[in-house]
């Protein structure tokens, strides 16, 4: 079943909820709430060692094996999911914020802390508005989430070829502003996603945790990447 047969099965049966969904949407939000609590402490941690970030910043091998390890961590939960418990895919989703944290820990040097909290807070307004929209709507999402992953792979390649070759500064703000329009729709849409599959699931076993567990990586992955493009704009450098 594709997803958007999935999707008029579901909407046939809008009222139907089995008696787990509440309780596995509220998994959804809590995992990616502290999901994004451990990255934050993290990165604020990093970001006031001296030892470890010139550790990550002299270290390639160090730097490029934490942005590796994001990636790796990322495919192997998602990809694995199934053959996975969801004691390690947990723990694998704890790994990578922790990670995620290690990385992001150079905002704290290069914006001022109150611009990255004011920031964090706009990223929270948007992200609840479109989650809200994504959650209510009764209209089928699945072809704004695939223009949105076509639109995402196009600012990825041009991201690369900016930093390499161009290093426009205006480009770059261009691109910020898609990657913005980019992760709103994916937020509506993953919000939608989630709520379809956690609806389908007839009890709160551990088969449904675990697909409770990858919309909250999804969701995780949709605030942190439109709060650092959110960033890049509003951002108030040192």
């Amino acid at each position: 079943m594709n997803e958007k047969e999935l999707y008029e099965m579901i909407n046939e049966q809008e009222g139907y909820r089995s008696l787990a969904f509440p309780a596995l949407m509220r998994k959804v939000y809590v995992w990616m709430a502290l999901a994004l609590a451990i990255t934050g402490f993290t990165a604020y941690g990093v970001s006031t060692s001296p030892a470890i970030l010139q550790s990550i910043v002299t270290n390639r091998l160090l730097f490029w094996g934490l942005i590796i390890g994001e990636l790796g961590l990322v495919m192997w939960i998602s990809a694995g999911i199934n053959r996975l418990s969801l004691t390690t895919a947990t723990l694998l989703f704890v790994l990578y914020s922790v990670i995620n944290g290690a990385t992001m820990s150079f905002i704290f040097l290069m914006y001022t802390m109150t611009s990255v909290a004011s920031v964090f807070f706009i990223t929270a307004g948007t992200f609840a508005v479109m989650a809200f929209i994504g959650y209510t709507t009764k209209k089928d999402l699945t072809s704004l989430g695939r223009l949105a992953l076509m639109a995402l792979i196009g600012i990825i390649i041009a991201t690369l070829v900016n930093v390499f070759l161009t290093k426009s500064g205006t480009f770059d703000l261009i691109l910020s502003y898609l990657g913005v329009a980019v992760f709103v729709g994916l937020t509506a849409y993953d919000s939608q996603k989630i709520k379809h599959m956690l609806m389908t699931q007839e009890d709160g076993g551990e088969q449904a945790q675990k697909i409770a567990l990858l919309g909250a990586l999804s969701l995780y992955l949709d605030f942190i990447n439109l709060f650092l493009y959110l960033l890049r704009i509003f951002g108030d450098r040192k």
